[in-house]
């Protein structure tokens, strides 16, 4: 795969008190993924992107919220999350500073 292809699985870290907590304590990393990526497009995708080993991969549906804006009802959208288990020693950078 090139890396264009790989980046279209992987769309962004998600960050929240959760995904810093499994990222100290269990050295999991959390990313929201494309709505068709599977978990062997997931690990390939990390480890070429980061240059990382993958443990383990589990993908999780997520359901957008109901919000109300006044009178009018509104939704979120769905998306997809993966909790990527790292190799021990290793880390994801996400900053991309030197």
């Amino acid at each position: 795969m090139e890396i264009s292809d790989l980046s279209k699985i992987i769309l962004m870290p998600h960050v929240s008190e959760k995904s810093v907590m499994l990222a100290d304590n269990v050295k999991q990393q959390t990313f929201k993924v494309a709505s068709n990526a599977t978990k062997k497009d997931v690990k390939e995708a990390i480890e070429k992107l980061f240059d990382v080993d993958v443990i383990n991969v589990n993908i999780l549906s997520v359901t957008g919220k109901t919000k109300v804006f006044g009178r009018t009802i509104g939704k979120r959208k769905n998306y997809k999350k993966a909790y990527v288990t790292l190799k021990e020693g290793q880390d994801v950078d996400l900053g991309g500073a030197s």
